[in-house]
């Protein structure tokens, strides 16, 4: 098993470029199937779970092709099985996302219950009343979902008792094709919801809405291939610049897009960053400074996103004063403090809430990753730590980063992988 180690103590300075969006690639591809003929998808992120996606449409016989500048064809058309097994699913919880589109569009579908980070309990029972409200009929059998309707899904009115952003990307799939009009209130706001829409109307989708909180999708006969650019990902723009920030550097940010990450940019400068933003790239600065603690609560977009809160834990771990984090999205989301008090910080949990009071440095020592977004704040610990750190489980890190070890290198941080 791979392991990152690093030397801290280095400031990061530099240009790299930000690759696109997992959490928006995965429910895309997704939404492929749904089409009548080929569509190509640029920008997708050359990552293990993007890879796992990838596997599964090609295990039901969905053509995949790959060009010679990265850009994926996914032909729909060939598609024999309509089961999607759990030695795939296990792995990925995104893959509960073929469910609606295959029942939309073939009126049978089998999926694995998923599998995913060890972050807390999400339950698909939203997913699974929104189907069966559309008229869908199914069955939990062995750890399957077993759906299938009779003729076309039917529109209808779903409110979704809890912010649910798969939950809204799979009605919001399935509905595309129903016959009549589906409302969706509660719905998800999230940019890569609003990406996936947007790829479904390019597609030949009827939505409404898009963006807001009450989806008005009404159904068509049929979707039509397309080619779509999939957007930049915002966590890992994050992730870079909360880095950075913890470094006291400077970095520039390319090909990624500073409106789908105000509440993240509004709490960096708050912590003393200096940034500029252009049409495509944000710059951050400190100036040479120690960050100042932040407090912050997670919470659906566009508030602060629980995706970004260990890493701004990490940030709070050597800044200067005192900063509260509060999770509120997933119950066990603040499992990597045990691991950065090992580095020395000074964190008290209490709850759901994390009391972080910045030490001047942390100290290297061998840390162990428990799920994506921690292994991503022991990343950005051990380059601010004196000494050598070595994160061991970085299978996680590889979920969500695309070559971290390198695009941080390209910013001075002295960090290498080494086979287990």
């Amino acid at each position: 098993m791979d392991k990152l180690i690093i030397t801290g103590g280095r400031q990061l300075s530099g240009e790299v470029r930000i690759s696109g969006s997992k959490n928006s690639g995965l429910p895309i591809l997704a939404a492929t199937l749904l089409a009548d003929s080929p569509v190509h998808l640029c920008n997708l992120p050359h990552l293990n779970d993007i890879t796992t996606m990838l596997a599964l449409l090609r295990c039901m016989g969905v053509g995949v092709t790959i060009d010679e500048k990265m850009g994926v064809e996914v032909d729909p058309t060939m598609i024999t099985d309509f089961t999607a097994p759990y030695d795939l699913v296990k792995t990925m919880r995104a893959s509960i996302l073929v469910l609606g589109p295959i029942l939309a569009r073939h009126g049978v579908a089998n999926v694995s219950f998923p599998g995913g980070c060890a972050i807390g309990s999400r339950p698909v029972d939203i997913h699974l009343r929104g189907l069966e409200a559309m008229g869908a009929e199914i069955q939990v059998d062995e750890g399957y979902i077993r759906a299938k309707s009779n003729g076309r899904l039917k529109g209808a009115h779903i409110f979704m008792d809890m912010v649910t952003v798969g939950g809204t990307e799979n009605l919001l799939m399935a509905a595309t094709l129903a016959e009549g009009t589906t409302i969706l209130e509660n719905a998800a706001r999230e940019p890569e919801v609003v990406d996936l829409a947007n790829c479904l109307v390019a597609m030949g989708a009827d939505i409404k809405g898009i963006g807001s909180d009450t989806l008005t999708i009404r159904g068509v006969d049929k979707l039509n291939g397309c080619t779509y650019s999939v957007m930049p990902d915002r966590i890992e723009t994050g992730t870079f610049l909360t880095a950075a920030a913890a470094a006291r550097g400077r970095v520039l940010l390319k090909d990624t897009d500073a409106h789908i990450l105000e509440a993240v940019l509004l709490k960096l400068e708050e912590a003393g960053a200096h940034i500029n933003t252009g049409p495509d790239w944000i710059e951050l600065d400190m100036k040479g400074n120690r960050p100042k603690a932040v407090s912050l609560k997670t919470a659906p977009y566009p508030a602060f996103p629980t995706d970004m809160q260990a890493q701004f834990t990490a940030m709070n771990a050597v800044a200067e004063g005192t900063g509260t984090v509060i999770e509120t999205i997933f119950e066990n989301r603040l499992i990597q403090i045990h691991e950065l008090n090992r580095m020395g910080a000074n964190i008290k949990l209490e709850g759901n809430t994390a009391i972080v009071t910045g030490v001047e440095t942390l100290k290297g020592a061998p840390v162990m990753a428990s799920d994506l977004r921690a292994s991503a704040s022991l990343v950005i610990a051990g380059m601010v730590a004196q000494g050598e750190t070595i994160v061991d489980r970085i299978y996680h890190i590889d979920r969500g980063y695309e070559c971290i070890e390198e695009k941080l290198q390209q910013l001075g941080a002295n960090i290498r992988r080494v086979p287990g």
